[in-house]
């Protein structure tokens, strides 16, 4: 995924209605007059909000008829959580073992003097 990509991704994440609906399509795929619902916005509003989440890839959306229905898009939330996962792979450090382990190589009060 391109920087520009995440960027649109992350854009899309941030606000509050947009994380809204994509929790409400976790469960299943629903018209945009039900995404709509819960929501005390206009559906112009609710609109722009779907339109944020299909440019970021989160969902999609198809006419079925006369309604159009919103569909979860998962790949480009788990491009977005494998980068963040890269963050997590290193252990903090723990600075009162690391100068333990300074005083046993270095012996003693050695690991304060400086050289």
């Amino acid at each position: 995924m391109t920087t520009d990509a995440l960027d649109t991704v992350f854009a899309a994440l941030a606000d509050p209605t947009r994380r809204a609906i994509l929790t409400m399509l976790l469960e299943d795929d629903m018209a945009v007059t039900d995404v709509a619902e819960p929501f005390e916005i206009s559906l112009a509003a609710i609109s722009k909000h779907l339109t944020i989440l299909t440019r970021a890839g989160l969902i999609a959306q198809e006419k079925r008829g006369r309604v159009k229905w919103c569909k979860l898009q998962p790949d480009a939330m788990r491009t977005a959580s494998v980068w963040m996962q890269g963050f997590g792979q290193f252990e903090p450090v723990n600075l009162d073992a690391f100068e333990r382990f300074l005083e046993s190589e270095l012996g003693g009060d050695a690991a304060a003097e400086p050289q």
